[in-house]
């Protein structure tokens, strides 16, 4: 069992709070569950919070001790950040801990020096008054998240979500990081780099979503499809497709489609024993070649080691 510790920075945005509990809580790995979250701050009892849910914590900072994560979660006070929270925190990366933050919670990484000259993101909104605060961050702000590997951040709110589905996948595999998207009803893929705040203004009912032709793509994955593919079906020319689907997902039609095959690829190789080069065409990946060329640039394991990794034992195995 993964071991988290979420500190809560007063006064606390409770939904935020909440997030790594909600996702990481509900993953369950061959009936067990695969995290153990406890919630922790550096006076216990009640903590101030952004709006009219009180908030009670019971567990001190000692939490964070026995953690292999460290959670910050977002928060108002983005400055005169209570002074043991910062060490537990420098502590905890210097043990080797995981170190993530949740929207504002950045602030409060980079007060403990942690995200210098290292990628970070943060609610949008707050990047102006971040960048100018912490010059040695390499700010992304119109992302919503960074993996950094041992340090992580994600934007505001549902971005939230989207990194801790994320981290599912990276410690229990696609497979369970699905699963639980399915459970808290919350979209199983989404990029890192995708844009988390888009200027343009949603399309109004009388206006052409792609998103029908983006279910219809999910359903054909296997096959070559091409933007014309995607045009055609959407009703538009290749240019508005582009343009479109760019202002929807933040992201082009062919990186999309790239993203679900290598998703749909991981899939097979933890539910099934199929070859590679048939995994590779039921993903629309083509070939074995292909298939080992992108798993490996976005998981650092081959299909073989990726599939030993996070392929459940049969049951003839755990006998």
């Amino acid at each position: 069992m993964h071991r988290v510790a979420v500190v809560a920075v007063p006064p606390v945005t409770t939904f935020d709070l909440s997030i790594p509990d909600l996702v990481l809580g509900a993953v369950m790995i061959d009936g067990r569950p695969g995290y153990d979250v406890q919630i922790c701050t550096a006076q216990p009892g009640a903590v101030a919070s952004q709006g009219r849910v009180e908030v009670m914590v019971a567990q001190g900072l000692e939490a964070i001790d026995e953690a292999d994560s460290v959670f910050v979660t977002g928060t108002s006070a983005r400055d005169d950040i209570d002074p043991r929270i910062l060490a537990a925190l420098r502590r905890a990366h210097a043990a080797g801990k995981r170190v993530v933050s949740i929207c504002t919670g950045a602030f409060v990484l980079a007060e403990a020096g942690l995200l210098d000259n290292r990628p970070a993101t943060t609610h949008w909104d707050r990047s102006d008054e971040f960048r100018a605060r912490f010059p040695l961050v390499e700010l992304r702000p119109d992302v919503l998240y960074v993996d950094d590997g041992d340090v992580l951040s994600s934007a505001g709110l549902t971005a939230g979500i989207d990194l801790c589905v994320h981290l599912v996948r990276r410690d229990y595999g696609a497979a369970a990081a699905n699963t639980v998207a399915r459970l808290v009803v919350a979209a199983p893929v989404r990029l890192g780099g995708q844009a988390q705040f888009i200027e343009s203004p949603l399309p109004s009912e009388t206006d052409t979503s792609l998103a029908t032709t983006r279910e219809w793509a999910l359903q054909r994955l296997s096959r070559p499809l091409t933007r014309a593919d995607l045009a055609d079906h959407a009703g538009v020319s290749v240019r508005t497709l582009a343009r479109q689907f760019h202002a929807e997902t933040g992201v082009s039609p062919l990186q999309w489609l790239l993203h679900h095959r290598v998703v749909r690829a991981r899939e097979l190789l933890e539910t099934t024993d199929l070859p590679m080069d048939q995994v590779a065409q039921l993903s629309g990946l083509a070939t074995s070649d292909s298939l080992r060329q992108h798993l490996t640039r976005r998981t650092g394991l081959s299909p073989s080691a990726y599939r030993a990794t996070f392929k459940p034992p049969s049951p003839e195995q755990l006998r």
